[in-house]
């Protein structure tokens, strides 16, 4: 693709071989009936996977006008490396944060568009309706606490940081994703904390949500370093880090 692409999505992916095709499937039959977003293209970032990810991702078929691209981790990281890596590969006008499970439907993107910010956060929580499926009960309190934690320590206004589906202006993401230094799930207090801290304009947007089982967040141990990291995001912002 030699022009600028209108959007890139970011995938990160660990061990996803049996999920993959039919998520990126789904996402390219979307692109292909939503020409306002193409052209465009489609960037898995394989997080150093031993079950073939990188090579579905590779076998890939995409409709007119959208690119499959594979970015590739040589080891394992964690979420926020793969999206990191992801973020600094693309080349389009607004990038699309996704998970591999699409939880929240790829056809929910036209409303993250349409909040017209610099990044546009996708919220479980405005609109708790639009949940189908809720997720385990441990987990879900968890995420409340969590939430709970970072407003008391003035990282965040929002009421659900977690969602992973988030579309972020092209050069901002480019940017953060130089600047980003976690590599696990708290990732997306950080991005969040370095976007508001660089002058963008954030909206938290309501969308659907299916919970998909096989997720890798252990509500205990990671809850744990998530809270730990969130303090660190704390530091690095009274420091200047």
């Amino acid at each position: 693709m030699s022009e600028t692409p209108s959007l890139s999505i970011v995938v990160p992916a660990y061990n996803e071989a049996r999920r993959l095709p039919d998520t990126l499937a789904r996402i390219a039959a979307y692109l292909a009936a939503t020409p306002e977003f193409l052209p465009a293209e489609v960037i898995v970032a394989d997080d150093g996977s031993s079950d073939g990810t990188g090579a579905v991702a590779e076998a890939a078929q995409a409709p007119a006008g959208v690119v499959v691209r594979l970015v590739t981790l040589p080891r394992n990281r964690g979420k926020g490396a793969a999206v990191r890596a992801g973020m600094a590969a693309s080349r389009g006008l607004r990038v699309l944060v996704t998970d591999a499970d699409l939880a929240a439907p790829i056809e929910d993107l036209a409303a993250l568009a349409a909040a017209g910010a610099d990044v546009a956060v996708g919220s479980r929580a405005l609109r708790r309706e639009l949940i189908s499926r809720r997720q385990p009960l441990p987990r879900d309190y968890l995420g409340r606490l969590f939430n709970l934690a970072l407003r008391s320590l003035g990282l965040t206004r929002f009421r659900d940081t977690q969602c992973g589906f988030k579309l972020l202006d092209g050069d901002l993401a480019r940017r953060l994703a130089g600047e980003l230094r976690l590599d696990g799930f708290a990732f997306d207090v950080e991005l969040l904390a370095r976007a508001r801290r660089a002058g963008a304009t954030l909206a938290e947007v309501p969308v659907r949500w299916h919970h998909v089982d096989g997720s890798r967040v252990r509500p205990l141990r990671h809850g744990l370093r998530m809270l730990v990291d969130s303090l660190r995001v704390r530091l690095w912002l009274w420091t200047g880090g």
